[in-house]
């Protein structure tokens, strides 16, 4: 098959590398100088070091040259260039397109889909997300992963084509809840990042993950998706992986607030897009519109964005009044 993957950043490009290894795919990256580094290194040095793209990989900063006779796009900008991604894809008609985004669009709160659907009316959409450190994926260890779409041919065939070796994918027709648990996963990691580098502990932990995941479900199913797709892989797995795993940014960002360190810095020492920061202010607002309670996700916003020190939030959850666990 034909792969054109939009996005050379670390989980773009260790898709790229994964799906090379048996289809004709090419990397593309806006910035000129990624690729011509690409090109010249084999390696994508700035996002995903130490693994070396496959000689049959193309890399090209020419969009139309990218998505010329591809059967299958996939999209692997942050959200906040998805939209800018989907418009300039749009002339060039492509077949089917996959997003890998997780997040909430800052001023819309739309999720990936429905961005996708606005910018790209007809063309069928799939949401593929999991638990997955981009590294891990790139060095060929076990990852499974769920590929959501309305459209159950288009979520067959992304199973076909990347189920195999060390990949395994599993396929759904729940978007909204594949897309919300990736969202509202990564809010969580930076509030597992505070309270671990506040030094609160493993219980402590292991309640904020379970109220999360909560938090996460009650949005989730708000939105119109089902309570089990967020106990599977995208939901509960994508939050223990994001909230424990050393790899995480969003917890490395959170880790670092909560040691004191200013959000500016924090961001400026991982070098990378933190999801979870816009994040955190999209779905808060989008929780409240629907009348929806997300204290933890409204503390962590509130930290990020309006000074409130950590350890006052911190007080603030542990003064909620007692209620009904469900």
């Amino acid at each position: 098959m034909r792969i054109s993957i939009l996005g050379a950043g670390a989980w773009g490009t260790a898709l790229a590398v994964v799906a090379a290894r048996r289809h004709e795919v090419t990397l593309h990256a806006r910035d000129p100088s990624l690729v011509d580094a690409l090109r010249r290194v084999r390696e994508n040095v700035r996002y995903l070091p130490g693994f070396a793209l496959p000689d049959a990989l193309l890399v090209t900063g020419d969009l139309e040259a990218a998505a010329h006779d591809a059967e299958l796009v996939v999209i692997a900008t942050p959200v906040a260039g998805l939209r800018a991604a989907g418009v300039a894809l749009a002339p060039l008609k492509p077949r089917q397109v996959v997003c890998v985004c997780k997040g909430l669009e800052d001023d819309t709160h739309l999720l990936p889909h429905q961005v996708l659907a606005a910018v790209l009316p007809g063309i069928p959409a799939a949401a593929l997300s999991g638990p997955s450190f981009a590294s891990e994926v790139a060095a060929g260890l076990p990852v499974a992963l769920t590929a959501a779409s309305a459209d159950e041919v288009l979520a067959e065939r992304i199973v076909h084509t990347l189920h195999g070796g060390a990949v395994r994918v599993y396929r759904s027709s729940d978007v909204v809840g594949v897309e919300v648990g990736g969202a509202v996963k990564n809010v969580m990691a930076v509030a597992a990042g505070i309270s671990d580098g506040l030094e609160l502990g493993a219980n402590a932990r292991a309640a904020l993950l379970t109220r999360g995941l909560s938090e996460m479900m009650r949005y989730g199913v708000a939105l119109g998706g089902s309570a089990e797709t967020l106990m599977g892989l995208t939901g509960v797995g994508d939050l223990i992986l994001t909230c424990t795993g050393g790899l995480s940014r969003n917890r490395r960002v959170g880790l670092a607030l909560g040691q004191g360190d200013t959000l500016e810095h924090a961001l400026a020492s991982i070098g990378h897009v933190a999801e979870g920061i816009r994040c955190a202010r999209s779905v808060k607002a989008s929780a409240e519109g629907l009348g929806i309670d997300m204290p933890i996700t409204a503390a962590v916003a509130a930290i990020l964005f309006d000074g409130l020190a950590p350890r006052e939030a911190l007080g603030t959850l542990l003064a909620r009044a007692p209620r009904h666990e469900h």
